[in-house]
């Protein structure tokens, strides 16, 4: 019974006293009504994953620890109340040493609360308790319990005091020693020392208790059984009813089953069975239509390498994607296909190389063919299916290959010209010779100059052939940029995106197998709308398809066929038939197609590019022993003019500047400006050392020369091929009506001139370099004139006695000319230089002045020769008889010779300002002498014999060659210092 007790307890009724054994210490005061037990069979999940795992079942978790099987809260486990104190270690040794008592350390955000915060409700609230309280006292509190049950509670409960606690424990077991000698103490029943009679009494009154305290347990369990008695008799009731309900339920079931089964047999059987044999022709439909896709699908290798065989690589590819497409959503699964997938991305990978040694074979034929062929672009239509299938393949590199090819092309055209060249000429011994670079560096420059020419023509023609070859390829990745977007535009419409999806399976290829059925074709289980069937119908009848002779004819082959035969006016425009090779299968997106655009364009600069350097490396070549640095003008501006010419027709053709020949003729150019200039500048030098500076006579061409300058142009002129008209030299050099005396110096130095202009004409990119060069040579002209004439220094190199006026009246002369021409030559590099290089023409600013100072000096220099004479002869001058005097007859003479000199040389303007400047020089050192002598304008006889001398002295000046009207105010010299 105690067994059973603790297994199953009863469900306790509304009042039961069970309540009274919860909590002892307030059962006199408070009572708990039980709750009842959880439900053995729980209602079923719901779907809610969290009441599943929240709501253990007692059925399907019965043979694992839940939460019904626990036996004490934690409360009740830590209110041990046999423990002084709660084990420090309860929870250390479970969760750790760091679970143990810390000081909570106060917030910062909550305040801290006293007594002094609830004064306020208390007094609030106090009489309100009063209230309460007087409530209580008048009206006490029903007792809602038995008082006898009660009562009969304590009684039972001090009776179950009287039996020792070690009955009470769940480990009480009488095979252990000490407690079977706490229960039965032997030490009473021993019969030593005659007290046997003793130890009797003594074990029947042990007996008696025993009978005792089990009189008292069995009492008390009858009480516990009397009070759960209602409740087992009604759960017996209760199992009774519910066996008597499910046998009940039993027979209804097994009725509805027979019903079920003659309904079945009677009504449904048949009906079934129909749609069962019509489910069974369906699929056996479909398993037809698959084997036939099956059988179709098989041949698919044997096609694509037939295709393969006729280098349809377009065709061979739009098979496997098809074939892929097919295995992917119609043949999923296909045991005997399991392999067929890797098996064509394979043959797609041998297809991919197989493209790219094509296209490759393609560019090296296409670039190596004879330049003389007129055809520009060979086989087109190759080319175009070549391009379009690697587009499809996503191989957009192809355009490099092009590019090594036309790499290795220009240096086999450069080489071919170079053989046929040597091949020509007889000097060159080949035996002996072996080395190209050596052959060509035995040309003279009429024979280089052809080789080079013969060079340019070649890479025109070279460079027109890869326009022509990549505009068609450029045109093709264009057509498809543009299909692309079309398409876009169109599926932006759902209804217009489904039709085209629709459209473009079943046109998107239909290539025949060895049987001769079309893989669209094996779809016969799917409904083909009418747009489809109508794209359909061009494969039947293309008249260029021929079944009978080539088992491998698409749709996109026979409109290509078609467009090819017509005449394509225009070679940067693709075949027509491109547009139907293009499917919905093109993954390129739009940036990818743009820089593929640009690449290629960039290819045909980098083709000019590539033409250039090997032109540059050619020139370097033949330059290495100094060859271009010896080329003389004419020959310079032959081959400048001919590297312009073909940098222009290059930029013309693709459309871009190449600036390495460009830079290469630059350099060059600069090479010749230096040795040029420092020809003509040694040249200058040595007439400059050996010129005497005497009037030299004007040969008849230097005047040609002249007024050719004068007519605006500034250029050398033509020489005459008749019999040379014999002309005499003439004394002057005729400009603009003014006449210059000049020495030959000057004519050569014009010459040279003219010669660094007509440069600038011919080598415009020089103008700069040029012009430098220019000023410089007219800078060492005045400054090497200057050293030589005015510094004295054509008394040791050219070996003068003296410098004579008339030289430094010829050397000014000679001056003045050149800058008559200055402004002349800075208009024409002005029209010659950008405007952004106006700033160099100060140089000529700079020249201008330099020479009018030197002009000046020359102009001072006479005037000092005159001056020292006169301070030597003045400084002797006596005012006496006779008159004139000897003083002044002398000066008288000098002044002639002077004039006698420069007369001829310089401009009467000129020689009138140079003889007022010595006329004041005189009228000085007179009035200087005089004021000496003491003498004064007051009548007398000095002042007498002085005016006769001035008399002579002006009438002698002014009896000279254009002085006639020249002012000479000699009163000056009685004028008093103030």
């Amino acid at each position: 019974m105690a067994s059973s007790h603790r297994s199953s307890p009863p469900v306790p009724q509304s009042k039961s006293s069970d309540a009274f054994f919860k909590k002892e210490a307030e059962s006199a005061k408070r009572f708990r009504p039980v709750q009842s037990l959880p439900d053995v069979c729980p209602k079923e999940p719901t779907g809610d994953p969290n009441s599943l795992r929240d709501s253990p079942s007692l059925v399907a978790d019965q043979h694992r620890w839940t939460i019904y099987h626990s036996k004490v809260n934690l409360p009740a486990a830590l209110n041990d109340p046999r423990l002084a104190k709660r084990e420090s270690d309860f929870f250390t040794k479970t969760w750790g040493l760091d679970f143990v008592d810390t000081e909570v350390v106060p917030s910062l955000y909550l305040p801290q609360i006293s007594k002094d915060h609830f004064t306020a409700y208390q007094l609030d609230i106090v009489q309100r308790e009063k209230i309460h309280e007087k409530c209580k006292t008048v009206c006490p509190p029903k007792d809602t319990f038995d008082r006898t049950l009660l009562h009969t509670h304590d009684k039972s409960r001090t009776d179950l005091e009287q039996v020792p606690k070690i009955f009470m424990k769940p480990d009480f077991a009488l095979e252990d020693p000490s407690t079977f000698n706490t229960v039965l103490p032997w030490s009473h029943f021993n019969t030593a020392g005659g007290k046997g009679n003793r130890d009797a009494a003594s074990s029947r009154l042990l007996q008696e208790k025993l009978s005792h305290y089990l009189d008292i347990v069995e009492v008390n369990i009858a009480h516990q059984i009397s009070l759960r008695s209602e409740a087992f008799f009604h759960a017996m009731t209760s199992q009774h009813e519910l066996q008597d309900y499910l046998r009940k339920t039993s027979l209804a079931v097994k009725m509805l089953r027979d019903k079920i089964g003659q309904i079945d047999k009677v009504m449904c059987e048949g009906s079934l069975k129909v749609l069962r044999l019509s489910l069974t022709k369906v699929n056996c439909i479909k398993v037809y239509n698959k084997l036939k896709l099956m059988a179709a699908v098989h041949q698919t290798q044997p096609t694509v390498q037939l295709l393969l065989s006729t280098s349809e690589f377009v065709g061979a590819l739009d098979l496997i994607a098809t074939t892929q497409e097919v295995l992917q959503q119609e043949l999923q699964g296909i045991h005997s296909f399991r392999h067929l997938g890797s098996q064509l991305c394979e043959l797609e990978k041998l297809i991919d190389k197989m493209m790219v040694a094509e296209f490759s074979t393609y560019a090296r034929s296409d670039l190596n063919r004879p330049l003389e062929d007129e055809c520009q672009i060979l086989e087109e239509d190759r080319l175009v299916s070549l391009v379009f299938g690697l587009l499809k393949q996503r191989k957009l590199n192809f355009f490099e290959i092009y590019g090594d090819e036309i790499i290795i092309t220009a240096k086999n055209i450069i080489k071919q010209c170079v053989i046929n060249t040597v091949s020509e000429i007889e000097e060159i011994d080949t035996d002996v010779v072996v080395k190209l670079a050596d052959q060509m560096r035995m040309m003279n420059f009429p024979q280089w100059f052809d080789l080079l020419r013969n060079i340019f023509s070649n890479f025109i023609l070279f460079l027109k052939r890869i326009k022509a070859t990549l505009n068609v390829i450029r045109s093709v990745v264009l057509l498809v940029l543009d299909k692309n977007q079309r398409s876009k535009e169109v599926g932006e419409a759902p209804v217009q995106k489904n039709a085209s999806r629709e459209s473009a399976m079943d046109t998107e290829v239909a290539y025949l197998t060895h049987e001769g059925m079309f893989i669209s074709d094996a779809f016969s289980g799917r409904d083909l709308p009418p747009t489809a069937a109508d794209s359909a119908s061009p494969r039947n009848v293309c008249p260029d398809s021929e079944p009978s002779s080539s088992d491998s004819v698409s749709e996109p082959e026979c409109a290509t066929d078609s467009s090819s035969s017509k005449d394509q006016t225009s070679s940067g425009t693709a075949p027509a038939g491109i547009e139907t090779m293009i499917g919905e299968d093109m993954k390129l997106s739009e940036l990818e197609l743009v820089r593929l655009a640009n690449n290629i364009q960039e290819l045909l600069y980098s083709a000019s590019d590539i033409c250039h350097d090997r032109s540059v490396k050619f020139l370097m070549a033949r330059a290495k022993d100094g060859f271009l640095e010896k080329l003389n003008s004419t020959e310079f501006v032959a081959l400048s003019r001919l590297m312009e010419t073909f940098i222009r027709d290059t930029e013309q053709i693709c459309g871009r500047k190449s600036m390495s020949l460009r830079g290469a003729l630059q350099s060059q150019a600069n090479k010749f400006v230096n040795r040029f200039h420092e020809e003509r500048k040694t040249k200058l030098s040595l007439l400059l050392d050996n010129e005497r500076w005497k009037q030299a006579d004007v040969p008849a061409e230097f005047q040609d020369l002249v007024d050719s300058i004068s007519d605006g142009k500034i250029a050398l002129p033509e020489k005459k091929t008749g019999a040379p008209e014999e002309r005499k030299p003439m004394d002057f050099l005729v400009v603009d009506g003014q006449k210059y005396a000049v020495v030959g110096t000057v004519l050569l130095l014009i010459r040279i001139i003219l010669e660094y202009c007509q440069c600038v004409d011919n080598i415009p990119s020089i103008a700069t370099d040029m012009l430098t060069r220019l000023s410089d040579l007219l800078k060492y002209f005045n400054s090497r004139s200057c050293q030589l004439v005015l510094g004295a220094g054509a008394l040791q190199v050219v070996g003068l006695k003296t410098i004579t006026t008339k030289n430094l009246a010829l050397s000014s002369r000679c001056l003045q000319l050149i800058v008559h021409y200055i402004p002349v030559i800075r208009a024409h590099f002005e029209s010659r230089l950008q405007p952004k290089q106006f700033s160099m023409l100060r140089h000529f600013d700079h020249i201008t002045k330099d020479y009018h100072d030197h002009i000046a000096e020359i102009s001072a220099k006479l005037v000092a020769i005159m001056d020292s004479l006169f301070d030597k002869l003045l400084s002797k001058y006596e005012v006496k008889a006779p008159v004139p005097s000897t003083c002044f007859r002398n000066i008288c003479k000098q002044m002639a010779k002077m004039h006698e000199a420069i007369y001829e040389l310089l401009p009467e303007e000129q020689t009138q300002m140079l003889f007022l400047r010595i006329n004041a020089s005189y009228k000085l050192h007179l009035k200087r002498q005089l004021a000496h002598l003491n003498v004064v304008n007051d009548g007398g006889p000095q002042h007498g014999l002085v005016t006769a001398d001035v008399a002579f002295y002006t009438g002698n000046l002014q009896a000279l060659k254009g002085l006639q009207t020249l002012d000479l105010n000699m009163a000056e010299i009685w004028e008093q210092k103030r």
